[in-house]
């Protein structure tokens, strides 16, 4: 053997040592649709962790599977009570808040990696960068976030699953993530992080999109494409149901 033929062999064997871990990753659905009867669904995040010369170590590693959703501006109003009146009053508007944020991890998030790493790739709804609009003082600014993460985990569209994945033989990992009723419509990202000894080794993402069928895509997208026509159909219904309520109530009597 020669040496460029050696030099050549062992070049390859460096290249091969030092290729990074790979994520391969599927859905087990590209698309949600929902209609009258919808009353939740759930999506299966699964794949495999492709290592080096297909060597796996003795250690698996940490996977943590974060789902969003479409992003938009909310703005947060705490009520006030004036003159026996409650009504709104002071308020914080956030500008990047997903309509639905879920995680799924093999352990704990806080021993995953520390607070740096998990806040760089959001992993942990406390770890959410919801950019408060600037003017508000941060006491204030986190009180109102606190509220808002609140009444986003009573309506199911914040979660954490610690031990929610799973792996099989240091290679295969699965993870169910619960989609409510309320789960908007939209673009949605499932984005998985391969964690070991607190670093972040490989990441992947796969989208699908949330959508509405029958009567109320149809609904749907003439709000969105034909507001005027849509606010006199929805006018011409209001008037024909209160006519047809005043005939029932008139033959009655």
């Amino acid at each position: 053997m020669t040496a460029r033929a050696c030099l050549a062999i062992g070049l390859w064997l460096m290249l091969a040592g030092a290729a990074p871990i790979r994520l391969i990753t599927q859905l087990s659905q590209a698309r949600i649709d929902i209609n009258t009867t919808f009353r939740g669904s759930e999506m299966l995040v699964f794949g495999a962790i492709q290592y080096p010369q297909g060597t796996v170590p003795d250690a698996p590693p940490d996977i943590a599977v974060v789902v969003r959703g479409p992003s938009a501006p909310v703005t947060v109003r705490q009520k006030a009570r004036i003159a026996g009146i409650w009504v709104n009053a002071k308020g914080v508007r956030f500008e990047s808040v997903p309509g639905f944020y879920a995680v799924a991890t093999t352990r704990p998030i806080a021993a995953l990696a520390d607070e740096r790493t998990t806040a760089i790739y959001e992993i942990g709804i406390r770890n959410l960068q919801l950019s408060p609009a600037s003017g508000e003082e941060d006491e204030i600014s986190r009180a109102f976030e606190a509220g808002l993460i609140a009444a986003r985990e009573k309506a199911g569209l914040f979660a954490e699953r610690p031990g929610g994945v799973q792996i099989t033989r240091g290679v295969l990992y699965a993870a169910r993530i619960a989609l409510p009723a309320a789960v908007p419509v939209g673009d949605y990202t499932a984005e998985i992080h391969l964690v070991r000894q607190g670093r972040v080794l490989a990441s992947t993402s796969a989208p699908f999109v949330i959508g509405k069928s029958g009567f109320e895509r149809w609904v749907y997208v003439m709000a969105q494409e034909n507001s005027l026509l849509y606010g006199l159909a929805a006018v011409m219904a209001a008037l024909a149901a209160g006519a047809l309520a005043a005939l029932v109530t008139r033959r009655r009597w």
